[in-house]
C-alpha cells in the first residue's frame, strides 16, 4: 500500500511539473506574439513615412520626421541653412481702418463664391490658370518642399477618358461603397455618380500630392506634412480662380486614383488628391440655396 501510494504521489508531482511547463509556454508564447505585433505596427508605421531601395526601410529617417526633424544631413532643412540664407522681409503695413476696409471687401469677395457643377464651354486664356496656378504655388509646405504637382487638362479626348474612368468607380461608389447615411447627406446637392463637368469645363486640373521624393541616386526621401501643404496649395487656388471671375469644383475620385495617375503619366510617388474643373458658369447654372455658419458657430476666443 505504502509503495503504491508513493507511486500516486510521484504522478502527481509529474502532473504538477507538465503544468507548469504548460503554462510557461503559454506565458512565453503569448509574450512573443504580444512583441511580434508591436513591433509589426511600428515597422508598417515607419514605412508609411519613408523606405529606403527595394522597398527596405531607411532606419536613418526617425519615426518622427512627420513632425519636421532633421532626417538626413542633406535634407531640406539642411540645405535651405547652407544655401538659402536669409533675406530681409518687410511686408507692407496698413492703417487700422485699412485693414478693417480690406479684411471685410476681402471676405465680401469670398462670400461670393460658390461650388459649381454646371459650366460654360466659352473658352479662357491658358495664362490665367497658370496665373492660379502659380498663386497656389506660393503656398507654405512642410520644409518647404512644395510636394504638389499641378497638371491641366484642356485635350476633349483626355477630358473625356478622365470623365469615363471617374463615372466607372462613381457608379460602384454610389452602388456598394458609400454609406447611406453619406448618400443622404449629399441629397440637398443633388449629386449623383455622373460627372458632366468633368468634360464640359474647359479645363480640368488635377492635383497630385507627393508621397516621397527621390534623391539623386534614387533613394526615398520623406516628405513633411503633404496634406496639409497640398490642402492650403489647393485652397489658394479656388481662392484665384474666384479672384478671376472663374468657377470650380473640388472633386475626389475615390477609386480612380491609380488610373487616372497612370492616364496623365504622374510617377509613382505621386497620388491623386482632387480633380478640378475651371471654367465659366453655364448660363441655365444653379447652386443649392445654402446658408455659410455664422462666425460664431466657427471660431473661439479665449
Amino acid at each position: 500500500g505504502t509503495h503504491f501510494l508513493g507511486d500516486r504521489m510521484s504522478t502527481t508531482q509529474e502532473g504538477d511539473v507538465l503544468s507548469g511547463c504548460v503554462l510557461g509556454f503559454l506565458l512565453c508564447a503569448t509574450l512573443w506574439v504580444i512583441t511580434t505585433t508591436v513591433k509589426f505596427v511600428m515597422n508598417k508605421r515607419n514605412q508609411r513615412y519613408a523606405r529606403g531601395p527595394q522597398g527596405k526601410l531607411d532606419h536613418e529617417i526617425r519615426d518622427n520626421n512627420e513632425l519636421g526633424f532633421d532626417v538626413k544631413e542633406n535634407t531640406a532643412a539642411i540645405l535651405f541653412e547652407q544655401n538659402a540664407g536669409h533675406i530681409p522681409y518687410k511686408p507692407k503695413r496698413f492703417s487700422n481702418e485699412e485693414m478693417l476696409r480690406r479684411s471685410q471687401e476681402f471676405y465680401e469677395q469670398l462670400n461670393q463664391r460658390r461650388t459649381v457643377r454646371f459650366y460654360s464651354a466659352d473658352p479662357i486664356p491658358r495664362e490665367v490658370i497658370d496665373n492660379c496656378i502659380k498663386a497656389a504655388g506660393t503656398s507654405p509646405s512642410g520644409a518647404h518642399l512644395q510636394p504638389w504637382t499641378y497638371v491641366v487638362v484642356s485635350d476633349a479626348q483626355m477630358k473625356q477618358q478622365v470623365r469615363e474612368i471617374v463615372e466607372a468607380e462613381e457608379e460602384v461608389n454610389y452602388s456598394r461603397r458609400m454609406k447611406e447615411s453619406w448618400k443622404n447627406d449629399l441629397k440637398p446637392i443633388g449629386t449623383t455618380w455622373k460627372k458632366p463637368y468633368l468634360s464640359e469645363a474647359p479645363y480640368l486640373v488635377c492635383v497630385f500630392k507627393h508621397t516621397y521624393r527621390l534623391s539623386e541616386e534614387g533613394e526615398r526621401l520623406a516628405v513633411y506634412y503633404p496634406e496639409q501643404s497640398v490642402g492650403i496649395s489647393v485652397g489658394l487656388f479656388v481662392t484665384a480662380i474666384h479672384n478671376a471671375g472663374l468657377c470650380t469644383l473640388t472633386s475626389t475620385p475615390l477609386g480612380a486614383e491609380t488610373r487616372l495617375r497612370e492616364l496623365l503619366e504622374r510617377p509613382a510617388n505621386e497620388r491623386l488628391y482632387l480633380l478640378l474643373p475651371v471654367g465659366y458658369a453655364a448660363d441655365t447654372c444653379t447652386v443649392p440655396d445654402f446658408a455659410r455658419k455664422p462666425l460664431g458657430d466657427i471660431s473661439l476666443s479665449f
